[in-house]
């Protein structure tokens, strides 16, 4: 265990039991639920009691029209029309120019290792549907994440306190579960696909990780398009859960060398980065959330 000073954070996949579809109480009284949509599955796990179902139906609507607007799958999606030059950047959805603007502010924050251009300027790994010319964009890596992020306002608003919402992995844990002081979420191993590498103790907190064990090797360098050297996963934690994975995202592409120093220069997020000999090297706020 490698332990270096800093603060950047991101975490890992949570291993919660898939429930049926529609609005089902839990056996603490709450609510969970499992959503697809944006091609995986979105767990709710509700614990307040008295949260109104309604709120639980604005969510999920919600993250249909982030579906329908943002995502490269669809061919009449916002994002795809505008690769392909059928509307304009004036023409955009408010939420739309958002997520792009945060977009380039990650770029020059990561050194240009967060590129949204980079998955069609590679040609063929990104989702034919949206590409068009030159400067096509692919903003998913912050979509997802983006996403969540307004579900826990919304969720919020309507007066939870105590839920976890897990979109394959980027995970937001707010307050804690009954009976316990903060969620248990377990990191996915890179190489076992059923075991977990870490467990991290979360509350009020955002948790995302990036790497090889669920899409494999789709995660290049934007410069060279060649893979990262030295690294199965980066996990990232802290309070935005779409900052934390668009970090995680850009500290893979850099590789296990400058990846571990950038992430060591972070703050207000903690990092763990597990290198391919399944060592891990960890800031120090990272080592402390681990249980």
């Amino acid at each position: 265990m490698t332990l270096f000073p800093g603060a950047g954070p991101n975490f890992s996949q949570t291993p919660l039991s898939r429930a049926p579809s529609g609005f089902l109480p839990t056996s603490r009284n709450g609510l969970r639920h499992v959503e697809h949509v944006m091609g995986m599955p979105v767990m709710f796990d509700i614990c307040d009691r008295d949260l109104d179902v309604a709120a639980l139906s604005a969510a999920v609507d919600w993250l249909h029209w982030v579906d329908a607007t943002f995502s490269t799958y669809r061919s009449d999606s916002q994002i795809s029309r505008l690769n392909r030059g059928e509307i304009t950047a004036g023409e955009l959805q408010p939420e739309v120019t958002a997520v792009l603007d945060r977009c380039a502010e990650l770029y020059q924050e990561t050194d240009g290792y967060f590129d949204i251009e980079a998955p069609y300027r590679r040609g063929g790994s990104a989702p034919a549907a949206g590409r068009g010319g030159p400067g096509s964009v692919e903003p998913s890596g912050l979509v997802k994440g983006w996403a969540v992020d307004r579900v826990v306002r919304m969720l919020r608003d309507a007066g939870a306190v105590n839920f976890m919402v897990n979109a394959s992995g980027d995970i937001y844990a707010a307050g804690h579960p009954e009976g316990a002081s903060a969620w248990r979420v377990g990191i996915q191993h890179p190489r076992l696909s059923n075991e977990v590498a870490l467990t991290l103790a979360l509350c009020d907190a955002a948790v995302a990780t990036s790497g090889t064990q669920a899409r494999g090797d789709h995660i290049a360098d934007p410069f060279d398009d060649t893979r990262p050297a030295g690294l199965l996963s980066v996990t990232i934690t802290g309070e935005d859960i779409a900052t934390a994975d668009a970090y995680a995202t850009a500290a893979f592409a850099m590789g296990a060398r400058r990846g571990a120093t950038w992430c060591a220069g972070l703050t207000g997020y903690q990092a763990g980065l597990i290198h391919e000999d399944e060592t891990v090297v960890m800031t120090a706020g990272f080592r402390a959330l681990r249980v």
